[in-house]
């Protein structure tokens, strides 16, 4: 024979589990709204500071440097492909973040007319987020797929431009990045992800 339990029973257990259901569905609230944050993003990123100077130093050594141009920290996707490197690569040479000084002009010239340098650093950190208060990095590419894609994307700026001007760090090295950002002056560019999301969606339909 069964007994109903009374109701102060009933609320007695609901206060025992109310804490392990808040966190249970606390967790679930956080892991969706990373998965979502996560499906959006699909690009490449680029953070580009116009500098006076930059360099870059591994193990007490410096490996590069430059004078005026632009240092160009990347975080690339683990779904990104190379027409996203090439979207970031003529878009950062073409960017007129210079002013004419023939003409007094300003933001009326690229890294390219003023034959400055540039300095590349990958930084795969451009894609944490934050669970809890820990940082979460499974969205950038993986080190073994990155080490060749950012080091055929260096070749693509030093082809598109000059490789003499063209420098970047040690990739998967623990770097100093010493500069002297010029005004300041300092762009975010993402590669376009319709592309993306279209190959996505016909993958799913």
């Amino acid at each position: 024979m069964y007994r109903l339990a009374s109701s102060s029973q009933t609320t007695s257990l609901h206060y025992k589990l109310s804490p392990l259901l808040l966190r249970r569905n606390r967790r679930s609230h956080q892991s969706q709204r990373l998965h979502r944050r996560n499906n959006q993003i699909r690009a490449m990123r680029a953070v580009i500071q116009r500098v006076s100077s930059s360099s870059v130093t591994v193990d007490g050594r410096i490996v590069s440097e430059i004078g005026p141009g632009l240092l160009v920290l990347i975080g690339i996707h683990e779904s990104d492909t190379d027409s996203d490197a090439d979207y970031i690569c003529r878009k950062v040479l073409n960017m007129r973040l210079f002013s004419n000084e023939t003409t007094g002009k300003g933001w009326d010239q690229n890294v390219m007319q003023r034959n400055y340098g540039i300095l590349l650093v990958s930084q795969f950190t451009l894609y944490g987020f934050l669970k809890g208060n820990k940082p979460d990095f499974h969205v950038a590419m993986p080190p073994d797929k990155a080490k060749p894609f950012y080091a055929s994307l260096v070749e693509k700026f030093q082809k598109a431009y000059n490789p003499d001007a063209v420098k970047d760090g040690v990739f998967g090295a623990m770097m100093q990045v010493n500069l002297v950002n010029d005004g300041p002056v300092t762009m975010q560019l993402e590669s376009p992800q319709s592309s993306k999301n279209e190959t996505k969606a016909s993958t799913e339909s």
